[in-house]
């Protein structure tokens, strides 16, 4: 009998390329970075696989809720049933935490102006507004009492404005001109878009790069910024937002959004 010629192994398929949708996964997760025990909030779909890939990765400690009145202890998909129930947390008890500072929130913005105020509430002048949109709802409370962040899908000059109609979340110059009761407290921790992420650590507290998504342009920010962006207005040396790690990126794909719900929310350039 002629012996077989042993075959080589069959390489594993390369996996594939980053997407921009898990490069905005990862830059809202490092929003949490560092918090410690603290309650994630997470309002929507990026922003509640971020929080759950920090909690498995560089955030333990992170506090994560089912979307209604449970903190879970364990991380499921987005979208299925948690199996472990840590404790209780009706609204009640979810306002306390927010008024006692122990949690991060990370929302939305029909509009956002150079400072950080927030508007969810309506489009044109609030006596009577071309739009009504959500409410002020919890905002004011929110960005008086803990740490807050953004997650806008879709960068525009529609969204990034020069002013906002109506003042929902409460920005650096308003809550400065408020007086210490509104600036205790108060911190804007980073606003992260389809095109990149964005502090307010400057001199006057007015927004600037911090980073852009791999083949984003500064010029594509600044055509699509309803003003001008506080220095450095390009991202500093080495300012592109950093990758997934392996672990993060398996996460992601395999565990935490295996339907890619992230890239329905940030498609494909």
């Amino acid at each position: 009998m002629t012996p077989q010629t042993p075959q080589p192994p069959t390489p594993a398929p390369a996996p594939a390329p980053v997407t921009r949708a898990e490069y905005c996964v990862v830059a809202c997760a490092e929003a949490w970075r560092g918090d410690g025990e603290v309650l994630a909030a997470a309002m929507g779909t990026m922003p509640t696989i971020a929080a759950r890939l920090a909690k498995l990765t560089f955030a333990p400690d992170l506090l994560l809720t089912d979307g209604e009145a449970l903190l879970i202890g364990d991380v499921p998909a987005v979208g299925a049933r948690s199996e472990v129930t840590e404790g209780w947390l009706p609204y009640r008890r979810h306002l306390t935490m927010v008024m006692g500072g122990r949690r991060h929130v990370m929302m939305g913005a029909s509009q956002i102006d150079r400072f950080g105020n927030q508007n969810i509430s309506c489009v044109g002048d609030w006596r009577r507004p071309t739009r009504q949109l959500l409410g002020a709802r919890g905002a004011p409370a929110n960005t008086l009492n803990n740490p807050v962040s953004y997650w806008i899908p879709r960068h525009s000059p529609r969204v990034f404005v020069e002013r906002v109609d109506m003042i929902c979340g409460v920005g650096y110059d308003s809550a400065a001109a408020a007086g210490p009761s509104a600036t205790r407290f108060h911190e804007l921790r980073r606003v992260v878009s389809d095109l990149g992420v964005f502090d307010f650590a400057t001199r006057d507290r007015a927004m600037r790069v911090v980073s852009l998504h791999p083949g984003v342009t500064a010029d594509e920010v600044r055509a699509a910024t309803g003003f001008r962006l506080g220095p450095p207005e390009d991202p500093p040396p080495g300012g592109t937002t950093r990758a997934p790690t392996a672990e993060e990126l398996q996460l992601i794909r395999a565990v935490l959004d295996p339907a890619g719900l992230r890239e329905r929310e940030v498609p494909a350039p």
